[in-house]
This record gives C-alpha cells, sequence and structure tokens, in this order.
C-alpha cells in the first residue's frame, strides 16, 4: 500500500505571550531580545513536538518568530519605510455590514505593512540562522527527518509591501528575486525543503489588484512567476513547495480568481509541490480542474482537505472522500493531503482555536490513512 503524507500550509496558533512580543516588536517597543529569543525556542520546540505526536509527515516551525508570512522580510531587508494603503477584499466591499462586523470583531490584523522607500538591500541575516538552528534541534529532538520552512515570494512581497522607489516594478521584482533567493537557498542548504507563500498569484486579484482585468492580472502574475523563478535557479525542483490561496479569510468570496484560470500559469513555476486551497465551499468543486489541465508526472499537489477557516473539525470520512475525488484526476503517488491554509497567518490571528486546530490535523491524519487503503 501506498501512503499518502500529510503536511498543512505551515503558521500555527503563537502562545499569548509570544505574540504579545511580536507585536512590540513589531511596534519597535523595547524588548527583552534574550527572552525573545528564548521564547520562540520554546514555542518551536513544543510545536515540532506537537506535530510528531500527531503523526504529520511533513512538519513546520510554525513560523513561530515571524509577525506575519509576508511583512517579516521588512526586518531582515532595509528599504522598507511608512504605511502602505490598506486595501479590502472586493468580495467585502460589497458586504459593508459584513465588513463592519469584522472590524468591530477585532477579525482584521493590526500590524505594520511597509512600502519599499529605498534601494534594497539585506540588514539581517542572523534571524533566519535562529529560526534554522531552533527549527533542525527540535526535529532531532523529535527524531523526524521531513520538515519545510516558509518564505514569502517576491511577488507577495511586491503586492503588499508597495514599491514606491524602483522605476517599474519589473526592476522592483528583480532584486527583490535576488534578495529573497539568499534565504531560499540557505534554507534547503540546511536539508529542509522550501515553502514559498504566493497568495499573489490569487487572493491578490480581488484584493491589491481588484480595479484590474483578469486579463491584466493573470499577465501580471506570469511576470511574478518569472521573477520567482529566477530566484530558484539553483534549486532542485522536488525541494521547493508552493502554496496558493485566495485568503484565509472567511468571507463571500465572490471575486476569488477561478483555478482553472491561473493553474497553467502556476504550474510554469519550478516547484516540485503544489499546496492548494480546496475544501472550503467556493473552491471545493475545483479538484476537476485537473480534469482538462493535466498535473506533469513530476509534480505533487497536496490539496487543502481541511479548512483553516472554520472551528468545525473534518470527520475523517469527509478527508478520505476529498482525497479520493483528486485521485480521479492525479495518481495517487502525486498526492499529498494539506490544509487550506495556515492556522495562524498573522501572530494572534486566527479564526480556528488553538486546540481545534490540532484537532483538525489529528483528523487530517486519521483520514488520509483511510485513504491511503481506499485509493
Amino acid at each position: 500500500m501506498t501512503k499518502i503524507q500529510t503536511t498543512h500550509v505551515g503558521s500555527l496558533p503563537r502562545s499569548n505571550e509570544l505574540s504579545d512580543l511580536l507585536f512590540k516588536k513589531d511596534k519597535k517597543e523595547k524588548i527583552d531580545l534574550e527572552n525573545f529569543d528564548a521564547v520562540v525556542k520554546k514555542d518551536v520546540q513544543k510545536i515540532v513536538k506537537k506535530q510528531v505526536d500527531l503523526g504529520i509527515d511533513f512538519i513546520s516551525d510554525g513560523e513561530m518568530s515571524k509577525i506575519s508570512y509576508a511583512t517579516y522580510v521588512k526586518d531582515r531587508i532595509d528599504g522598507f519605510s511608512g504605511e502602505s494603503e490598506r486595501k479590502a477584499p472586493k468580495d467585502l466591499d460589497d458586504f459593508p455590514t459584513f465588513k463592519e462586523r469584522i472590524a468591530r470583531s477585532g477579525g482584521t490584523p493590526s500590524y505594520t505593512r511597509p512600502c519599499c522607500t529605498n534601494e534594497l538591500k539585506i540588514k539581517d541575516t542572523l534571524s533566519l540562522t535562529k529560526d534554522i538552528k531552533n527549527f533542525k534541534e527540535a526535529l532531532v529532538e523529535n527524531n523526524h527527518d521531513f520538515a519545510f520552512m516558509n518564505a514569502a515570494s517576491p511577488g507577495v512581497i511586491s503586492a503588499f509591501l508597495p514599491n514606491k522607489f524602483y522605476k517599474d516594478d519589473d526592476e522592483y521584482l528583480d532584486s527583490l528575486s535576488k534578495i529573497m533567493k539568499q534565504e531560499y537557498e540557505e534554507i534547503v542548504s540546511n536539508d529542509i525543503y522550501l515553502q514559498l507563500d504566493c497568495p499573489d498569484l490569487a487572493l491578490a486579484r480581488h484584493m491589491t489588484f481588484k480595479d484590474l482585468s483578469d486579463e491584466d492580472f493573470l499577465k501580471r502574475a506570469e511576470k511574478q512567476i518569472e521573477f520567482l523563478n529566477q530566484s530558484l535557479e539553483n534549486i532542485p525542483q522536488s525541494k521547493i513547495r508552493m502554496h496558493i490561496c485566495w485568503g484565509n479569510y472567511e468571507g463571500p468570496h465572490l471575486h476569488d480568481i477561478s483555478l482553472e484560470k491561473i493553474l497553467p500559469l502556476i504550474l510554469k513555476a519550478n516547484v516540485g509541490t503544489y499546496l492548494l486551497e480546496s475544501s472550503n465551499p467556493r473552491h471545493s468543486h475545483e479538484w476537476r480542474a485537473f480534469e482538462n489541465i493535466k498535473l506533469p508526472q513530476d509534480k505533487i499537489i497536496a490539496p487543502g482537505v481541511i479548512d483553516s477557516t472554520t472551528n468545525f473539525v473534518e470527520h475523517p470520512e469527509v478527508v478520505k472522500n476529498r482525497l479520493i475525488q483528486f485521485s480521479k484526476v492525479v495518481d495517487k503517488e502525486q498526492l499529498m493531503a494539506g490544509t487550506d491554509c495556515g492556522f495562524s497567518t498573522f501572530a494572534g490571528f486566527g479564526n480556528v482555536d488553538e486546540n481545534i486546530a490540532y484537532k483538525k490535523l489529528e483528523s487530517l491524519v486519521i483520514g488520509t490513512n483511510l485513504a491511503s487503503k481506499s485509493i
């Protein structure tokens, strides 16, 4: 029996202690950096053990040291300052009372999101070194080998930390790809799989670029793929994962671009595994996109079979059935089980209760084992 492997998108709930420190650090408030490092290390050890105990195959460090999946780069790269314009997703614009309710309930994370206002230069490599060291020590302690680490793609940085310095987007993306290339290669050189978070190829369509047509958005996205590939030129495709999603929030999602429209484009990325949002009610039908657009034999798909925005715990049989659906359009050997998105995309922010998140991951493992026996 071929076992379908399990994984997730990466971010996991941070402790209140760590979240408080991350927000103070983000606001440039004075904190004890030695204490911060100690708390991060402790929390990484804790969440690695949890994942191993649950039986997840490909695990992460939970992005414990980061305020968010994309804006963490402002602390590692010189050239960012000020605050960028915040754009709400287009589907929330359509429902202003719902949008207001989310804002009142604290459903919108508050963190620094600057613009690029000067030439980009690396200023901090120590944070990545610490992240890798903490993760590898926890992996050794728990006798686990298969691991991945998240990193922001040049495209997502350009989409959410907009350019106010370079002459055009191409020059900005070129600079970002050369800067981030070093982070990507450092992760892989330490025997950790690289995961690129790329919501710029889906979410950004109805958020940052909501005024563009689909055609114009796809032209821009193609450029982002080109510069991404440039940054990956020295890394084997098999060591790279890419996460695509339409936004880790509960909402109407009426303006999400279809997977069928972006799939030919994202398959041009030099990555080995795709983690796609596919269990929520707006995208659970899109497994059929692979009926007409075949997944290349050298690539793997890890569909989200767990929804990261709801506290419903999926029954293992639901997980099994979702994987069986995908097995109709891709080979079993090309199939991995994942989640729609992370459980804590931003520190201290997430719809799913911490303990429920781990129950959902437990169901992921049980359901995937059932699917492995059925397919």
